[in-house]
């Protein structure tokens, strides 16, 4: 089974009508795409009544990658809203339980930032995240392309699936030791995760300025681009029960697009795109 699906629901205007209130969107975004990533735990714990509003907005079949925290993964410089690491954790486990009885959670998904090299301490960090998490489900990304040059690559896939790591496969720009390449191999026989994040080299490493992340994230992949991806698919399905494919490139507004499309190459039916003006005629 491949599922394709998109970085949130708030950002995708051709997805709406006029006058689609924000409440509805993901309502109406769960017509489109069975699997959505949600992006806003990753800046704050999100409540339990957020995730059961959410798991009951949408169909029996839909799920849910959700974003892990970002003091959980290194991210957050400044000072988190927890006592200790462990309390964190399990506030936000705890915040997850309804999609988990709703059987809507796919996994959750650990993206290290690109300062997270490969390095004893930081396999370490892991193993901890992984101890931490339970029985949930998790994916892993890299942002560092140290845990896979040259001889790393092969021990890094081993140590992902030795330890129940969920692969979160990346299609990002060749930017430097903060960017990995694409590496085609599940390490879990259940899911794997492809993320599309645009190949905008030029930006990808333009941090610190006011819209930096809507800049890093503004490309569109043509239809070459897409067939390819769509051959390495067919051959992830041979290895792997699950894809779950997120488009992840919002800023211009491509990703719903992009994802659409995919989808037809890959033979599945897509619901067409609401009109974006009132015909009065």
């Amino acid at each position: 089974m491949i599922r394709i699906g998109l970085t949130g629901w708030g950002d995708h205007d051709d997805l709406y009508g006029p006058g689609s209130g924000g409440k509805h969107k993901l309502k109406v975004y769960s017509r489109y795409f069975p699997v959505v990533e949600v992006d806003s735990s990753f800046y704050a714990v999100q409540s339990r009544e957020n995730y059961t509003r959410w798991a009951a907005e949408t169909p029996q079949d839909f799920t849910f990658i959700v974003k892990a925290y970002q003091g959980m993964t290194g991210h957050a410089r400044g000072t988190v809203p927890f006592a200790d690491t462990e309390t964190m954790f399990q506030a936000f486990c705890e915040s997850l339980q309804p999609v988990i009885e709703a059987g809507k959670l796919k996994c959750v998904l650990f993206q290290y930032p690109p300062w997270f090299d490969c390095k004893r301490a930081h396999v370490e960090l892991l193993r901890e995240a992984k101890r931490r998490m339970g029985d949930i489900p998790v994916a892993l990304e890299f942002r560092h392309q140290s845990w896979f040059e040259g001889g790393m690559r092969e021990k890094t896939l081993a140590f992902m699936a030795r330890e129940g790591w969920i692969h979160s496969i990346c299609d990002e720009p060749q930017a430097g030791e903060g960017s990995v390449p694409i590496v085609l191999q599940p390490t879990h026989g259940d899911v794997t995760i492809v993320r599309m994040h645009g190949r905008n080299a030029a930006n990808w490493n333009q941090g610190g300025g006011p819209n930096w992340r809507e800049v890093r994230y503004l490309y569109r992949y043509n239809e070459a681009e897409l067939l390819e991806w769509k051959e390495r698919l067919l051959q992830l399905a041979k290895e792997t029960k699950e894809i779950c494919v997120i488009f992840n490139n919002n800023s211009g507004g491509d990703a719903a697009a992009n994802g659409l499309e995919l989808m037809r190459m890959l033979g599945m039916e897509t619901e067409p795109l609401a009109p974006q003006q009132l015909d009065l005629f």
